[in-house]
């Protein structure tokens, strides 16, 4: 997220030209690398012209999601009218942060679903977890970036380091898809519904409060302008950038460009869900858009079907369904976390409970390894890192049909993306990108980089990680893995 040299002319010209030359298409291209996805944003953020609409599940205050703050203020410094959605749940960053930057001019930030972090008291996330428990547990597990209405981004990554490849000790594989193009405007008609929903809330309206259910925070001008100048500062410092990273940010005028060259040209959908998705139904269950467009697609598949997901538990609706698939003579593989690589021993649980049944029902799995052979190629950054010898895990939330249809988005394949999570996703009916990601798959899913889930990979994980699983696997849990 540093900044860029524009060179000569409008650098923005060759994206102007290469959409009018593709009417009515879509430009995409798989985004593999988190230095890949780094230098896409960063290049973007400093070439905006008039708005720069983003969207995520989590934002850090760690190096990448510092960094990237930095860089929106920038842009808004210079008039760039910046917007920004993040889910209450897992937003990590100071109150007073908050306030100052949605403060500024040309800044708006708002929250999704404030029940349990941003201007909530305690007492407050209590009664809303009492009273109100399927809304509790409702996210917005979107991840979005666009940019003058034009251009976009969108796939698994949130703003945190570990996304990126460029944490110390816990790095994600993760994919996204750069567009632009016929495809762009429904992401930001998306962006528009949430926007406008009673669901998210202006940052100012959550702490302007004074009674028990409600935070109250407030800076002055000194305060605000004091969060500017530490943000500036941080992001000026070269020692916020390991050496690679800034190698890979001084490429920036030549590389997005290269990048961009890539582009293929064709067919695409934005899947979406409505704020709130299904919020009326009782209990847990309701399903959503997301939910049926892909299981369209599933039901679709005449030879075969390749999914990759962190998460791997399936609710009866989902068991049925491949079932289905897997009697028609489909081919059904599945890449998916181990129990040593995962970050997420609750879903953990609810795919130990049932792995047997899916091996049984013909699925072919391959469990991640923490540390695959692939590591040094997908991480540019790997060789620094060596000796402190990073964690690896799957992140990536992909599926491909019949090796023509690709599916690239934030829905993970279990009970809470499918009926209480908002998701996204784009469809891309393009089978030479579609051969390349399921050549990408195969790569993670090969000996060196994944144990097959039928030979008892549990064993490789550390002891403490299986008593803890163990105990997951005793709760009544699954609706809400």
């Amino acid at each position: 997220f540093a900044r860029t040299a524009c060179g000569s002319g409008d650098p923005r010209s060759f994206i102007d030209n290469e959409i009018a030359a593709h009417p009515g298409k879509t430009g995409s291209y798989v985004l593999e690398r988190g230095e890949e996805a780094l230098l896409a944003r960063a290049w973007l953020v400093d070439h905006a012209r008039r708005s720069i609409d983003v969207q995520y599940f989590i934002w850090s205050t760690d190096n990448i999601g510092t960094l990237a703050t930095e860089a929106l203020l920038r842009a808004a410094d210079r008039g760039v009218h910046v917007r920004v959605i993040v889910d209450d749940l897992l937003i990590d960053a100071p109150d007073a942060t908050l306030l100052a930057l949605a403060l500024h001019p040309d800044i708006d930030i708002r929250i999704y679903n404030p029940m349990h972090s941003v201007g909530v008291p305690l007492r407050t996330r209590i009664v809303n977890i009492l009273t109100n428990f399927r809304g509790s547990n409702q996210r917005m597990h979107d991840k979005t970036f666009v940019v003058d209405g034009q251009i976009a981004i969108t796939g698994g990554r949130n703003m945190a380091d570990e996304y990126f490849d460029f944490d110390h000790e816990y790095n994600f594989r993760d994919r996204e898809v750069l567009v632009l193009g016929e495809v762009v405007p429904a992401i930001s008609a998306s962006f528009e519904h949430f926007w406008t929903n009673d669901l998210v809330v202006p940052v100012e309206k959550l702490f302007d409060g004074f009674g028990l259910l409600q935070a109250h925070v407030s800076v002055d001008t000194d305060q605000v302008q004091q969060v500017y100048r530490q943000l500036r500062a941080y992001a000026a410092s070269p020692a916020n950038f390991a050496p690679e990273i800034r190698a890979v940010l001084a490429d920036i005028p030549a590389g997005f460009p290269q990048l961009a060259s890539k582009l293929s040209w064709g067919g695409a959908k934005f899947l979406s869900d409505r704020p709130g998705k299904s919020a009326r139904r009782a209990g847990l269950a309701g399903g959503g858009l997301t939910t049926a467009a892909l299981a369209a697609l599933v039901e679709s598949a005449r030879s075969d079907v390749l999914i990759q997901s962190p998460y791997l538990v399936m609710s009866d609706a989902a068991l049925e369904l491949f079932r289905r698939v897997l009697a028609r003579g489909v081919r059904v593989r599945i890449s998916t976390n181990s129990l040593a690589s995962t970050d997420n021993l609750q879903a953990y649980s609810g795919y130990r409970n049932q792995r047997a049944e899916l091996l049984a029902m013909g699925l072919e799995i391959h469990e991640y390894r923490p540390d695959p052979a692939i590591r040094t190629t997908v991480m540019q950054r790997y060789a620094a890192l060596r000796e402190q010898a990073p964690v690896f895990a799957l992140h990536a939330k992909t599926m491909v049909i019949d090796g023509q249809t690709l599916y690239v988005g934030t829905f993970n394949l279990d009970p809470r993306s499918e009926n209480l999570n908002t998701e996204v996703g784009i469809v891309i009916h393009d089978p030479g990108q579609a051969r390349a990601v399921v050549t990408s798959i195969e790569t993670d899913m090969l000996p060196a980089n994944s144990w097959n889930a039928s030979a008892s990979p549990d064993q490789f994980a550390p002891w403490d990680k299986r008593v803890r699983v163990a105990f997951w696997q005793w709760l009544p849990i699954k609706p809400l893995l």
